[in-house]
């Protein structure tokens, strides 16, 4: 019995460490998307990529501020400030 607790406590630490690892990837999309969109020149971009743009815009704004600013820490960003 001793041996299969050891062996689930190995086996949930594993997964841990996969969706940490995930999440960290994840973090890395988002904060280079932020930076991404906040340098965009709306202006300057091709009609047929409004609705993707958009689409991201909106999952960007989705995030928490507090997951957003871990994700533009990943890619050595800096938050935009709104004026």
């Amino acid at each position: 019995m001793h041996v299969l607790h050891e062996q689930e406590i190995s086996m949930l630490r594993a997964e841990v460490e996969m969706l940490m690892s995930e999440r960290n990837k994840l973090l890395r999309v988002a904060g280079a998307a932020a930076v991404f969109v906040a340098n965009l020149d709306s202006e300057k971009l091709p009609p047929e990529a409004y609705e993707a743009a958009e689409m991201l815009s909106i999952c960007l704004n989705e995030v928490s501020e507090d997951t957003l600013q871990d994700a533009l820490e990943r890619v050595n960003a800096e938050p935009v400030v709104a004026e």
